[in-house]
């Protein structure tokens, strides 16, 4: 699929999505991906839309005074959880494609006067609006297999140019043990929900290896 088609059906997804609120089935998704009570029970009210697929904060080991930047921030669920852990000294940075999630988040932003949280709007594969090396780790939750798959190494590259040396990277995605049927592939439906953009379990470490990054865990 061309890479524009994508990207235009994505936004149109994630924009109908951002009408969404946090209810018990959101709580309950979010639960079942491992984050815990204290996590849910402190998240910022609304920033969960119930759009995860794991918790990449717990294995991000996000220290007070980090800088700490978000892939795909949607309405800042992570954000704001990641603010509470990086406290006044630290700072998180938001980086959505879509103007609504964006507008939603600034909204929450405002209404629990998260000072050190701020919000970017770009797409992922170039993130040039930001200097180079300002982030001690980067989290992106579920968004990348959401990129055309011919533009997925470049936002690897772009997570190694912002990361300090030294910089932890913790994803949390959609991958698959082998690839997809083309038929499923070009199932839009499927597409925007995060399953046929999958990538191979060795594409996804392939981009790692390409861009620098060196001892990673699955």
């Amino acid at each position: 699929m061309d890479p524009q088609t994508i990207y235009d059906q994505v936004s149109t997804h994630y924009s109908a999505a951002s009408q969404g609120t946090t209810t018990e089935y959101e709580s309950a998704i979010a639960k079942s991906f491992g984050y815990s009570e204290d996590e849910l029970a402190s998240a910022a009210e609304g920033s969960n839309l119930g759009l995860s697929c794991g918790n990449p904060l717990a294995m991000a080991s996000i220290r007070e005074g980090e800088t700490v930047i978000d892939l795909g921030s949607g309405a800042g669920f992570d954000c704001f959880l990641a603010a509470n852990k990086v406290g006044r000294s630290g700072k998180v940075i938001g980086v959505d494609m879509n103007k609504d999630m964006l507008a939603k988040a600034t909204k929450i932003k405002t209404e629990t006067g998260k000072a050190n949280v701020e919000f970017v709007e770009s797409g992922i594969t170039d993130m040039s609006g930001l200097q180079s090396g300002i982030a001690d780790c980067i989290i992106s939750n579920c968004v990348i297999n959401l990129v055309p798959a011919t533009e997925k190494h470049l936002v690897f590259k772009e997570i190694f140019r912002l990361l300090k040396p030294g910089g932890r990277l913790a994803i949390s995605d959609i991958l698959a043990k082998k690839a997809m049927p083309e038929k499923l592939k070009s199932d839009m439906a499927m597409y925007v929900g995060c399953i046929s953009g999958a990538s191979v379990v060795g594409e996804y470490e392939k981009f790692l290896k390409d861009a620098g990054f060196e001892g990673w865990a699955n």
